[in-house]
């Protein structure tokens, strides 16, 4: 052998000493837990809130119905969306009967004003739950009565 045969053979590794460990480390158990599953019941709860807009697309009933199939499909697997969508249906079924109660104003003009004083908050605390929910808040509706517990 030559001398640049030989510093070329010295220089190349062995087959048998080649690592075979992959190049990225492996998943510590905390960064498991961060990913998609860890904002899973977050996203499920703003979705027991966000579900009751099924209200204003014609969906008869769509204001309860909406989050109680949410809360229906998922309250045994996360503790945040059970009481979320709790909460969700406290608050749809207090704005129905406050719905409701408001009708009958309607002969005296003060129900028109009423029910679109509920409609505007209806929509603008649906929409503040969710993005509260989202981050992970147990939000509580203002008004609500508290039919389940």
């Amino acid at each position: 052998m030559n001398d640049e045969q030989q510093t070329a053979h010295a220089e190349a590794p062995h087959p048998d000493t080649v690592s075979t460990a992959p190049a990225t480390p492996p998943i510590a158990p905390q960064q498991a837990l961060e990913g998609p599953d860890a904002s899973a019941p977050r996203n499920w709860a703003a979705a027991c809130h966000l579900a009751a807009l099924c209200g204003y697309a014609s969906v008869p009933l769509g204001f309860v119905l909406g989050p109680l199939i949410v809360w229906a499909l998922r309250r045994d697997r996360y503790p945040l969306v059970d009481d979320q969508g709790k909460e969700a249906l406290n608050f749809q079924l207090s704005m129905l009967l406050y719905t409701l109660a408001c009708i009958p104003l309607i002969c005296v003009c003060v129900g028109i004003v009423l029910l679109v004083l509920l409609g505007v908050l209806h929509f603008v605390l649906m929409i503040v739950a969710a993005v509260r929910a989202s981050s992970g808040e147990c939000y509580r509706y203002p008004l609500t009565i508290r039919f389940l517990k």
